[in-house]
């Protein structure tokens, strides 16, 4: 399986990094060893002094495609859960004042956490909350009604590019609140008000 995420989706995380609105969804790629499952601990890895975390709602991918239009692309998952996408931000802004790709910092191992997976047919798609805690203190509120790009814009932009097979997961996007994290904390995060990933920080 491979991750396949989008950056710069939320319009209020592209303002607090003072980053450029994008036209197109921004895409990126983190490969297997980066996923953590069943709330295993995440290592904070000694290359980094400033490690975010990042709330984003999941989509599994439940059938092969490329080349997808919009009006399919519902019929290609079935299934959502939530995750993190640990960035390190020292790296990842020495990578872009270099211009230079910044898989360095977001591909890393361990910085995918993930979810178990539920039915998409519970939810609203357009209208998801979705957060992040830590330790005990809301840090991060999304709801998917605030994406520049939904989920089908996604899944139709992806396929252009890369063929979409099954058990392949999309992070869909960060909202605002992002922040560094340290050892010893612990990272909740909450698909409406349903607890589904609980990750220490190692």
């Amino acid at each position: 399986m491979k991750i396949v995420a989008i950056g710069r989706n939320y319009a209020e995380h592209i303002a607090e990094l003072n980053n450029e609105r994008p036209t197109e969804p921004v895409v990126f790629l983190k490969p297997d060893t980066a996923v953590l499952r069943n709330n295993a601990p995440f290592y904070h890895p000694d290359f980094s002094d400033d490690v975010h975390f990042e709330v984003e709602i999941l989509l599994k991918i439940s059938r092969e495609g490329k080349h997808i239009e919009k009006k399919f692309a519902h019929k290609y998952y079935d299934e959502i859960g939530v995750g993190i996408d640990f960035t390190a931000r020292d790296v990842q802004q020495r990578c872009k004042e270099k211009g230079l790709p910044w898989e360095k910092a977001k591909a890393f191992n361990g910085s995918a956490p993930i979810s178990e997976f539920v039915s998409k047919d519970k939810f609203d798609l357009n209208n998801i909350n979705f957060s992040l805690q830590q330790n005990g203190e809301v840090k991060q509120n999304g709801n998917t009604k605030m994406m520049l790009f939904s989920f089908d814009d996604i899944i139709e932009h992806i396929s252009k590019y890369f063929t979409l097979k099954k058990g392949d997961i999309i992070f869909t996007g960060t909202p605002a609140g992002v922040g560094k994290t340290v050892i010893g904390d612990t990272l909740t995060a909450y698909i409406e008000n349903e607890k589904m990933l609980e990750v220490e920080v190692k």
